[in-house]
Formats: C-alpha cells, sequence, structure tokens
C-alpha cells in the first residue's frame, strides 16, 4: 500500500517537493498541502493538470490548522515540512505537533529537489527575507551583461492565483505583469529586472520554467526568495547575509543550510549595521563555512525627493514580506527616514482598515512601518485606503516598485532606490571573472 503524505507548505517549496519527489511516484499518496505564511493561498487545489495522472481531482490545500485532524482523519504516515524562513524553535514545534497526531515529520529534501542545467546557473540566496538579495542579483545580472552574456533569471515561486495558468510564466515587460494579474510581492522582484531589459521567469512547474529559460539565456541567474535553497543546482552559490540581523544565518531554516554551502557570502548593509554585528556574522562564516569567499557590501540610498522627508511628519511604507515574516523592524524606507531627519514617523496603525488591520494584528511587531501588502485586489485596496486615511505630511516608499502606479497616494510621495556596492576585495566582479 501507498504511505500516505502531507505537504506543509507556502505556496513555493511545497509544489516543487511533490512535483520532484511524489508527482508520478505510485509508493507514496500526497492527501493534502498545507498552507499558511501568506494570506489567502489556502482553500484551493493544486490541479490535475500540475498533479499529474494519480491525482485526476487534483489536491485539496488546505489551513495548516487542520494538519493534526488532517492527520488522523487519513492516517497519515508522513508529514513533510517545505517552506522556509523559520527558525528550528518554530521547526521543533511543528514537529512535536506532528508526532503527537501520530504521523513521522521530515524536512523537504534538497539535493532530490535541485535540477540539473545544461546551462551554467548562479543562484542568490539569503539567510531571512529582506537580507538585500535583489539588489544583489541586479549587480550580477549587470556584470554578466556587460561582458556580453545573456542573462535569464528565474525567480523562486510565488503562485498565489490560479495554478493552472501560473505552471511557467515570462515577464519581459509591465503588461506582461498586468496580464498576469501579479500581486504587489510579485512586481516588487520582477519590475527591478524589467527595468533593466532583462527576462523574469517564474511560476510552479520548475522543470518547465528552467527548460524556457535556457533557450534563451547564456547564463540562468536563480533569484531566490525567502531565503529559501535554490531549486536548480548552482554552479555558483551566492548567499546574503544581514548584520542587522546577526546570528540568524544560523538559527533560521533553510537559510542555514545556504550559509554553510555557498561559495561566496555576500555580508550586506555594512554602512548601516552595528560593527559587533557585522563582526558576528563574519566570524560566523568563518566558522561554519570556511571555504567561501566573504565580500562585504553596503546598500547605498538614492532619494528621489528628499525635501519631502526633511523636518515632515512622514509615513514610511516598507516591503510588505520583509517586516511580517522576515520579523525586520527596519528597511530601506525607514533609513533614509532618519537620514534625511524626519520630523516624525507617523504610525499607521490608529487608520489601518481591513487586511491591513489583520495584518497588523497577525504580526504585531511591526511597530510604525506601514507594510506593502497587496496579495488580493482587497488587500490593494485596503492598503490605498489606509496610506489615504493617514495624517501626515509626507509618504516615504521603500519598496523595490513605484508604489503610486498601484495605488493612488493623495498626498506628497517619495521612492527610496537601493543599490549593492562592495567594500573592498574580492568583489563581486572579480568573483564572476574567475566563474
Amino acid at each position: 500500500m501507498s504511505k500516505k503524505v502531507i505537504i506543509m507548505g507556502a505556496a513555493g517549496k511545497d509544489f516543487h517537493t511533490f512535483n520532484m519527489c511524489y508527482r508520478g511516484n505510485k509508493d507514496f499518496e500526497v492527501v493534502a498541502f498545507t498552507a499558511t505564511q501568506i494570506p489567502d493561498i489556502d482553500d484551493r487545489r493544486y490541479p490535475p493538470v500540475l498533479a499529474g495522472d494519480l491525482y485526476p481531482e487534483g489536491i485539496p490545500i488546505l489551513p495548516e490548522e487542520q494538519l493534526p485532524e488532517l492527520i488522523k482523519k487519513h492516517d497519515v504516515d508522513r508529514v513533510v515540512f517545505a517552506y522556509s524562513d523559520v527558525s528550528y524553535d518554530y521547526i521543533e514545534g511543528k514537529k512535536k505537533i506532528v508526532e503527537d497526531a501520530g504521523a513521522s515529520f521530515e524536512l523537504a529534501p534538497i539535493e532530490e529537489t535541485f535540477i540539473l542545467s545544461g546551462k551554467p546557473v548562479i543562484a542568490v540566496c539569503a539567510v531571512r527575507t529582506g537580507c538585500g538579495k535583489s539588489q544583489t542579483t541586479r549587480k550580477i545580472l549587470r556584470i554578466l551583461r556587460d561582458k556580453g552574456r545573456k542573462v535569464v533569471a528565474v525567480r523562486h515561486p510565488m503562485p498565489y492565483g490560479d495554478l493552472s495558468k501560473q505552471i511557467c510564466q515570462r515577464f519581459a515587460t509591465i503588461e506582461d505583469m498586468e496580464r498576469h494579474k501579479c500581486t504587489i510581492e510579485e512586481m516588487e522582484e520582477y519590475e527591478p529586472h524589467i527595468a533593466m531589459g532583462a527576462v523574469v521567469y517564474a511560476g510552479v512547474d520548475y522543470e518547465k520554467i528552467l527548460r524556457e529559460a535556457e533557450k534563451e539565456a547564456d547564463v540562468v541567474l536563480w533569484d531566490g526568495g525567502n531565503n529559501d535553497t535554490p531549486f536548480f543546482k548552482p554552479n555558483l552559490f551566492i548567499t546574503v547575509a544581514d548584520p542587522h540581523r546577526a546570528g540568524h544565518e544560523l538559527t533560521y531554516y533553510p537559510g542555514r543550510v545556504n550559509f554553510e554551502h555557498a561559495n561566496v557570502i555576500v555580508i550586506n548593509k555594512i554602512d548601516s549595521a552595528e560593527q559587533q554585528g557585522i563582526d558576528t556574522v563574519v566570524a560566523n562564516a568563518r566558522k561554519h563555512n570556511p571555504g567561501a569567499k566573504i565580500v562585504m557590501a553596503k546598500s547605498p540610498l538614492t532619494v528621489e525627493k528628499p525635501e519631502l522627508i526633511k523636518g515632515k511628519r512622514v509615513l514610511v511604507i516598507e516591503d510588505g514580506p520583509t517586516l511580517t515574516h522576515g520579523g525586520m523592524k527596519i528597511g530601506a524606507g525607514m533609513v533614509a527616514a532618519r537620514q534625511y531627519e524626519a520630523g516624525e514617523i507617523v504610525d499607521p496603525r490608529p487608520y489601518t482598515v481591513g487586511a491591513i488591520t489583520e495584518t497588523f494584528r497577525k504580526y504585531p511587531d511591526i511597530g510604525t512601518l506601514l507594510p506593502a501588502m497587496g496579495y488580493s485586489p482587497q488587500q490593494i485596496k485596503d492598503l490605498e485606503e489606509t496610506v489615504n486615511a493617514c495624517e501626515c505630511d509626507s509618504v516615504v516608499i521603500g519598496t523595490p516598485i513605484d508604489l503610486g502606479r498601484i495605488i493612488k497616494i493623495d498626498k506628497p510621495y517619495t521612492r527610496v532606490m537601493y543599490e549593492l556596492e562592495e567594500v573592498g576585495s574580492p568583489n563581486l566582479e572579480e568573483l564572476l571573472a574567475e566563474f
């Protein structure tokens, strides 16, 4: 008899793990996925077109809160944990819940979920959400393109809509994002690449995605997300660490895996972090991955209209996932507000509505920053209403996209942009030349 399995996920590594390890495998029956972290991604089905012939009705995707009863109801043998950016203590808590319900618990495999490419693969991952992986990826893309290489970026999955329509997606224009009805989180990751004239692939079936990307690439650039491990076997593995959260490179999963397996560790934000935090990350890198090259880097800011910050009462909007499950207390917007001497940081919590109120309820430690949540049209509408209800002089936007293109902001606003700037040697250009 086949063993019954539940895969715990958040619309990312869970689907990839199923595709690589369980699809078409008669030794196992995946009775359900569970979903958490991202709002409104449960109460769906993994469709038959993705699940394969063994699942003519697809596979239900249910709230993680139902896990104990699902284990008992289906007499489940194995539960596979397949999402990221969580502490090892958190995982131990989930393991206890699973084992108390009568099933075995295991982490999603890594080597078994690697896909081999016929083209060179550079993977850029991180130890936590919000380390600065995106600007690192953009810097690598520019270096390679300047050397005449055709680079195609493949982004870690964010399939939060109709999965049957998100099997393999290609983004080369703003219109592509609109056609695919991208969330704010997706636009934050795709738009900076598109603005550079690059092509981005993403979706659900990463075997198909890789084969399509290979057709137009000299080099495949894996743009990792949520501190997950790469889905493609990398020829060059780069991991970004954050001294603002020193020590997390050892205590968060699977960020520690990325940290220990990297060929290159980029220690970012040294221009805004405390020296003690920088020293801690450097020491951990030398102890736990002594063979890795260490690149020290800054994330210098550019502010479009600094006059909208100095002395003003400002509302600061930051990248949503960085503040929520990323647990950051400061982002580019707040750094800019301090650097340009804002008169006051306006607390958005008295003005929140709907899904934004719920976000602060779920993540009470966010504080006086406003996360740019936009996983659904209603959430985007609630974000717009919250911003416009805030009593402030101006808005500081620290997200990677022009949020004013997505929501109508009825007060002056300025964008904060940031890039990677390495300090000393080795730097990425030297390391990529060797590669």
